[in-house]
């Protein structure tokens, strides 16, 4: 490489991370024996090391005790930093399908999700470079020989090497296939010649300059329409009925005995069959949301549950595309994690108050439901529940709060604020369960109105995702 050209990446990117407006991701990946090792190790000679960070991922346990993008989603650079992925989500399909793993289906609809990630990820500036290496099998075979048989070099070669080189015309056509189904003007392939006679440091040093100091392309954002035959979503309209009247202690009790025992048996089935649980709770200020999470954590092990509550994003999180920090906090299997607000402040508050661009929170629509799916497709109990209460309950509660010590600190200005955009809030959650209503995933509406009646409702709606699960066939 040109001494101007090293310069000139690592220029670049230095003022990637001063400028910290973009991540780069770099995914290697290509026949077997074309140089990868040698390339990236040349590459982080070049690069500050600092700032860059090198993934060569084989699944751990915990990881595939989560939705399989989690390892990759946990993984993503900072704004302001670069993350090279070894094979990454191109080499598990491929393998995967070249070994029989994957059907001819599952292996297009893995391409399918590897599409949408990379859109989602060049939406959130992170810009995409992916590079294949390609050799010729004659020269790739010769390679591996003389690897073999030198003592000092006979370590790179893997067994999985050699059954690399026997399938090589099927991941040759496999590997055609996969660039042409993900090429996309925000994540082009770059395709070289790789093996122990070619250098092909020059180009990617250029696409690399290019990727952390040119323009970002635009990523189409489609707006999401509901789906059809899935059943009507509900409406908060379907609660502006006068409430059923208050529920009397000694009832209440009794019923919230029964349906915590309930809980803690289903709890401990679901923690022994390795199901993990994913609960959504959302709902207007003041509509109890944390008082029905408490009755629902009081009946579980505190070692198998983990209650987040989601607030504004931390410098951290702000650093990293939006949906990271939700993938940051997915249990494992057998384990419980409970959201106190979630994912759907994207569509609901940061749409109200303009705290996201247009352009984001319509593209949420499509990120949340396909988040979704992939709990679903992992195994995951996916529960939703929105408590709702009127606006004058909501008034009562706010003043109550404010004339009670140790509850004043629940009650703030953004409450009161949010108050007064009362009507745009409605519209808005109505618009989330038509978007986001789904057979597996759909919402529960609470009326909240007694809170007593609400934490019962919650209890027997959770119990029921449960029991559902628990019932169907292993």
């Amino acid at each position: 490489m040109k001494e101007s050209l090293r310069y000139a990446l690592l220029e670049a990117q230095l003022e990637l991370a001063r400028q910290a407006s973009r991540s780069v991701v770099l995914v290697v990946t290509g026949h077997a024996a074309a140089g990868k090792t040698a390339l990236i190790n040349e590459l982080n000679h070049r690069l500050e090391n600092r700032l860059t960070e090198v993934h060569a991922l084989a699944p751990s346990s915990e990881e595939r005790e989560r939705p399989y993008w989690w390892r990759y989603w946990r993984r993503l650079p900072a704004r302001g930093r670069v993350g090279v992925f070894v094979h990454g989500w191109y080499g598990d399909a491929l393998f995967a399908r070249t070994e029989q793993r994957l059907g001819e289906g599952a292996f297009h609809d893995r391409l399918a999700e590897i599409r949408a990630f990379e859109a989602e990820l060049a939406a959130e500036n992170v810009a995409i470079v992916k590079l294949w290496l390609d050799i010729d099998r004659d020269v790739q075979g010769r390679h591996l020989k003389a690897l073999w048989h030198d003592p000092e070099r006979a370590w790179q070669v893997k067994d999985h090497d050699w059954q690399r080189h026997l399938q090589y015309h099927a991941l040759d056509a496999l590997g055609r296939e996969m660039r042409e189904a993900t090429e996309a003007d925000h994540a082009p392939w770059l395709r070289l010649a790789g093996g122990p006679e070619e250098t092909p440091i020059k180009a990617l040093a250029q696409r690399l300059v290019a990727a952390m100091a040119g323009p970002l392309p635009d990523v189409e954002s489609p707006l999401t329409t509901p789906t059809a035959g899935i059943g009507a979503p509900p409406r908060l309209s379907d609660l502006d009925a006068a409430s059923p009247e208050a529920m009397d202690k000694a009832t209440y009790r009794e019923r919230l005995k029964e349906a915590q025992a309930r809980l803690a048996g289903n709890a401990r089935e679901i923690q022994r069959r390795r199901i993990p649980v994913v609960l959504a709770f959302e709902g207007q200020d003041a509509a109890g949301k944390g008082g029905c999470i408490h009755r629902l954590t009081s009946a579980l092990d505190a070692r198998q549950y983990r209650v987040h509550r989601i607030a504004a994003p931390s410098e951290e999180e702000r650093a990293h595309p939006w949906a990271w920090r939700f993938w940051q906090r997915l249990p494992l299997d057998g384990r419980v994690a409970i959201f106190d607000r979630s994912w759907y402040g994207r569509v609901l508050v940061e749409c109200v108050e303009g705290l996201a661009e247009p352009a984001a929170w319509r593209r949420g629509y499509d990120e949340i439901r396909r988040f979704e799916r992939q709990l679903l497709a992992h195994g995951a109990v996916l529960g939703k529940l929105f408590l709702a209460v009127d606006k004058d309950e909501q008034l009562r509660r706010f003043r109550a709060r404010a004339e009670t010590p140790h509850k004043r600190h629940k009650l703030t200005e953004e409450d009161w604020r949010n108050r007064e955009r009362w009507d745009d809030y409605r519209r808005a959650i109505d618009d989330i369960f038509v978007h986001t209503h789904d057979v597996d995933g759909g919402w529960a509406l609470i009326d909240a109105n007694d809170k007593r009646r609400a934490r019962l409702a919650v209890l027997d709606h959770v119990n029921r995702l449960l029991e559902a699960r628990l019932a169907e066939p292993r």
